[in-house]
């Protein structure tokens, strides 16, 4: 399965942006879908994640109340609504699959089975 993100952009701080997470194959193989995003010069961070088996969803702290992550079954496809953003967003962000699912490990790499190709998220006046 080769996972693609889509949906980067440049926008202001305050504004919103829409991520989406398709598959070549189906993303219901894997229990657990997530958002990592890795700025320059530090380390990549777990975004957010949800879960194949039970639906709940996990946020990282510097996220929480602005991000939303969500499924759509039938287009096969996790979305990520990224509204009020700052310019400490700015990074590039990556779907990733794994096997965690209905747990929070999906935020953490050691969670990963997949990665897709990322996509650039600028927030900049």
């Amino acid at each position: 399965v080769q996972l693609q993100a889509s949906g980067g952009g440049v926008v202001q701080p305050g504004g919103s942006l829409r991520l989406s997470c398709s598959a070549s194959g189906s993303l219901w193989a894997y229990s657990a879908i997530s958002w990592f995003r890795q700025a320059p010069g530090k380390e990549r961070e777990g975004v957010s994640c949800i879960s194949s088996i039970d639906g709940k969803t996990y946020y990282g702290d510097s996220v929480k109340g602005r991000f939303t992550i969500s499924r759509h079954r039938v287009q096969d496809t996790v979305y990520l609504d990224m509204n009020n953003l700052k310019p400490e967003d700015t990074a590039v962000y990556y779907c990733a699959a794994g096997g965690s699912g209905g747990s929070s490990n999906c935020l953490y790499d050691y969670a990963v089975d997949v990665w897709g190709r990322g996509t650039q998220v600028t927030v900049s006046s």
